[in-house]
């Protein structure tokens, strides 16, 4: 199981390589299933695997010139200040035991992976159904975007914050759309967003919790060389048919998760 989960965490970084995101998707699955760690410490652990390990990509990209940097700046206004917000004072205010269902008694751990198995659910769809959209001059316009970018920057940060998700699978749509940004460009893009995002949500999280540091640097060092692989097999093989493949696969594991903790975890 060790070595599966040891697997598992280099395919969160070749998911970053590939596509710009859909790593922190299975980052906390990996964490929790694979390594067996509460789910509010794998949120924690995942800011800092997917900043990390998103760091790297986006330094890779941006020697190439295919990160926009005053986008990113922009973005993470909104983004990085919600997500530390949320990690700081939102999370130590809900309480462990939320509310009864029935026979079912709904805790912030049973709550934090269901919602994040819709998020997989609902994430995939975008995956599976997305198709190569050329930027339109209209749409970079990045001055008349701002209010779309600081919006999205809130929502995707909240998101960030409450499930230590990275927010990639949200953030390229927004940047390919709303920006007009090419898609290699959106991905590096994404990448040093999501870094800012993960790693200011994580200081968040200090003094919070025991982090085994030993683990959690072995885990981000298998992810980084897993981006740095994604990144390789990207020049080679065409992404849209990858991202569709990996849509499906994180929409069986979203709907085996949900339901494991809805039908089999009480």
């Amino acid at each position: 199981m060790e070595t599966l989960a040891y697997i598992a965490s280099m395919l969160i970084g070749i998911s970053l390589g590939l596509i710009g995101g859909g790593g922190s998707i299975l980052t906390v699955p990996v964490l929790v299933y694979l390594f067996g760690i509460s789910p509010l410490m794998s949120t924690s652990y995942s800011l800092f695997i997917v900043g990390s390990t998103s760091l790297v990509g986006a330094y890779a990209n941006f020697q190439k010139g295919l990160v926009r940097t005053r986008t990113a700046i922009l973005f993470g206004l909104s983004s990085i200040s919600t997500v530390y917000l949320t990690r700081k004072f939102l999370l130590p205010l809900i309480p462990e035991h939320l509310f009864q269902i029935g026979g079912i008694s709904v805790t912030v751990p049973l709550l934090t992976m269901v919602l994040f198995a819709i998020l997989m659910i609902a994430a995939s769809v975008g995956m599976i159904r997305s198709k190569e959209r050329e930027p339109g001059c209209l749409e970079c316009n990045l001055k008349g975007n701002v209010i779309k970018l600081l919006l999205s920057g809130i929502g995707i940060g909240f998101t960030t914050g409450l499930l230590g998700a990275g927010g990639g699978f949200l953030l390229i749509p927004t940047l390919v759309l709303v920006l007009g940004l090419p898609m290699r460009e959106a991905v590096g893009t994404s990448l040093l967003i999501i870094a800012l995002n993960s790693l200011i949500g994580f200081l968040g999280d200090l003094g919070r919790f025991s982090i085994d540091w030993v683990f959690l640097w072995q885990v981000t060092l298998i992810a980084m060389s897993g981006i740095l692989i994604g990144d390789w097999i990207s020049k080679r093989v065409k992404v849209a048919h990858l991202k569709k493949g990996f849509g499906w696969f994180v929409l069986a594991m979203g709907i085996l998760i949900f339901s494991h903790e809805v039908f089999f975890g009480n």
